[in-house]
């Protein structure tokens, strides 16, 4: 870049200079970290099982005529269309011909369609699990989560080559020159949203990867979050090794962790790597100081005898510190005591704390005196650091007794280690807490390398341990094993967190052929039903929950790893699960969808308690064993306001109307604290602002 920065400034046509470093400039912008790849057009979804409409976009399901289309008019069944980018090219199909296509940049106004729930948790808040494409459901996430979210769990795919995912509806496969540069665009599109949900104050983005892509999501990663701490852990998954013809068998994958704001790794006894010790004798650290700045010159106060009898060693006195230019030999020792000075050898070191401090610690038993001999002048000198008195003092550590020089004897501590950054869990193996786990909760269901749930579960623990109420989202959900995770750390400790999960309802390459092959195609109901969504996800997290497989028998095996309980125990939990809409943007600002929207607000309060289905008879809604409320009438809004105002426990109410005069009146009434949103106007816009966004 400098060389060329020189040969610019050597253009003599100002003009010509001008433009050329006006396109030098916008190509380094996007190039940063030395991370170069093709945008790609943008990304599309097929919307199958929607009708097929005016002003609509398409493609044919075959697959037979290329590009997208859109429809110009419909007469008996009959579609004219003209091709997106190309008005030359037109043409008619019957409407059986055609699937609705989103493409990412169109405006969407998204909703959601309960798909049923299952209530275990009494009123906890629930957990949602989501069919859709997952960076509209992103998308859509931003309107009640935006800036909110404490972790996002990813496991994306690693882009192996196998067809094990799609861009633009089409598998990607090894063949594919720009296999990598579509996996880039695809990742970064995605991980801008999930920035914007992320809590800017402490939140933490996690990242499982292979070496197939891990250098370049490194990359993306320090582009994207240029602002945050990353760090990347190797995580042994695969104690076996996977073969590799010619090179190293591969044991284990990578996780990055992006640590947002404030976010740190939350200590425990385990530091993912050695054995897990549970307590250990209380350490007493030496009174003497060692390494920086210990020396007598360095803190000249810090240099003073103390003063032990001679006649059994016992503790006498401390006396004063000793001016620099003071040597040790003009102390003169009460009778019938030695004194006893910092020293390593001849060399004079000084003490780690003062005088008085020290006097203070020997009171309270905080110091203690090593083993002495007859005739003896030397007896060594330990102290309890801040850390370990205070637990003493606010009894984390039990004191036994004391010894004969009156220091405390104590009881063991817990262990608190800083995990490392190479993990080797027994509890992290793939086919065993991944794999066979998944089978015993839906017998006979296949999924590609599925998570271990303990590996999950850690991952998180390190951020989310000291949140009880955190807000977790994993927008690569595959078969759920996030929301398994999360449960599980609820009942360790009686937590409230959620997690939301979107997943699509995509079959597998193989299948896909199978399936065509049968006279199949995306929206009929048998080939749905093969689907992750229905086939595994939804199955895997009601199991998980209710204890009972898909057959109604209860699920066999056990939980282990510090929390061991039957798996057909299930879990204290709520769930409901979704699926995302499209929506008439005119017929939402008409309240006319409402039912569709309903779910995303109850969501912005919380995903808890009663939800508001429908508009309300009476112009308002504030139900009683709901958080938040619903005004409809503005004529109505003195007795809503009231009620809203006589509570403490409501967190978002939502006003209908056109006229931001008539909102900004009724909520400057309302009680400061509570989430006020204008309807539909503020829904409306939210999801045009960020489709232009992304």
């Amino acid at each position: 870049m400098a060389h060329l920065d020189t040969l610019i400034a050597m253009i003599p046509d100002e003009k010509l200079k001008s433009e050329i470093q006006h396109q030098v400039n916008r190509l380094t912008a996007k190039t940063s970290f030395g991370l170069v790849f093709e945008e790609h057009r943008p990304e599309s979804v097929q919307l199958p099982g929607f009708d097929v409409t005016r002003g609509g976009k398409v493609v044919f399901k075959d697959g037979s005529t290329p590009g997208i289309w859109t429809v110009l008019r419909l007469v008996n069944g009959v579609a004219s269309i003209v091709r997106v980018g190309d008005a030359a090219q037109r043409a008619e199909a019957a409407v059986e011909e055609l699937i609705v296509i989103r493409e990412f940049g169109d405006p969407i106004y998204p909703g959601l369609k309960s798909l049923g729930k299952v209530v275990r948790g009494g009123d906890k808040p629930f957990h949602s699990v989501i069919n859709a494409e997952n960076y509209h459901a992103a998308e859509m996430l931003l309107y009640p989560y935006e800036g909110k979210v404490d972790a996002i769990y990813l496991d994306p795919p690693y882009n192996t080559g196998a067809k094990d995912w799609k861009y633009n509806n089409d598998y990607v496969d090894a063949d594919d020159t720009y296999r990598h540069s579509k996996w880039l665009a695809f990742m970064e599109r995605r991980l801008k949203l999930a920035k914007r949900l992320l809590n800017p104050a402490n939140s933490v983005l996690i990242i499982t990867i292979d070496e197939k892509e891990f250098l370049r999501l490194g990359l993306l990663l320090e582009q994207t979050f240029s602002e945050c701490e990353i760090q990347m852990v190797s995580s042994v998954i695969n104690p076996s090794g996977s073969s590799r013809q010619g090179g190293f068998s591969r044991t284990d994958e990578y996780i990055y962790f992006v640590f947002v704001g404030d976010a740190q790794v939350v200590p425990s006894n385990d530091d993912m790597l050695r054995p897990v010790v549970e307590s250990s004798d209380v350490r007493w650290d030496s009174l003497v100081r060692s390494g920086s700045a210990s020396n007598r010159t360095d803190r000249p106060n810090m240099f003073y005898p103390v003063f032990f009898r001679e006649v059994d060693g016992t503790f006498h006195s401390i006396g004063k510190p000793l001016a620099l230019s003071q040597s040790r030999s003009e102390v003169e020792p009460p009778e019938g005591t030695f004194s006893v000075f910092p020293l390593v050898g001849s060399t004079e070191k000084r003490w780690r704390v003062s005088h008085v401090t020290l006097q203070n610690l020997i009171q309270e038993g905080l110091a203690k005196f090593g083993p002495w001999s007859p005739g003896s002048t030397r007896r060594s000198i330990s102290y309890l650091p801040s850390g370990a008195a205070d637990k003493v003092r606010n009894g984390e550590i039990e004191v036994i007794g004391k010894d004969s020089d009156g220091a405390l004897i104590l009881g063991r501590t817990s262990v608190i280690r800083r995990p490392v950054s190479t993990w080797n869990k027994p509890s992290h193996g793939a086919a065993d807490h991944g794999s066979t786990m998944l089978n015993n909760l839906i017998p006979g269901r296949d999924f590609p390398y599925p998570k271990s749930l303990y590996a999950v579960e850690d991952a998180l623990r390190f951020f989310v341990k000291d949140k009880p109420h955190a807000i977790v989202l994993d927008f690569f959900s595959g078969s759920g094993t996030t929301a398994h995770a999360v449960m599980r750390l609820n009942r360790q400790d009686g937590g409230w967190r959620r997690s939301i999960l979107v997943t699509n309802n995509e079959v597998s390459a193989g299948e896909q052929k199978v399936l065509r092959a049968s006279g199949l195609e995306p929206g009929d109901e048998d080939w749905e039903s093969h689907g992750i969504f229905e086939h595994i996800t939804r199955p895997r997290i009601t199991a998980a929950l209710t204890g009972m497989t898909p057959d109604m028998e209860p699920v066999n095996g056990t939980y282990r790893f510090g929390d061991e309980f039957p798996m057909s125990e299930g879990f204290e939990e709520n769930v409901e699960f979704f699926k995302l809409t499209y929506e008439d943007n005119h017929l939402v600002r008409l309240g006319r969808k409402f039912e569709a929207i309903a779910p995303i607000l109850w969501m912005r309060a919380g995903a808890q308690g009663e939800r508001i289905d429908s508009l309300p008879d009476d112009g308002w809604a504030l139900p009683k064993d709901g958080y938040y409320g619903l005004l409809t009438d503005i004529d109505q809004w003195e007795p809503f306001v009231d009620a809203v105002n006589a509570r403490d426990d409501i967190r978002s109410v939502f006003i209908v109307t056109d006229s931001q005069a008539e909102f900004e009146a009724i909520n400057a009434q309302i009680n400061q604290g509570i989430d006020s949103v204008r309807l539909y106007s503020d829904y409306l816009q939210s999801f045009e602002i960020n489709t232009r966004q992304g």
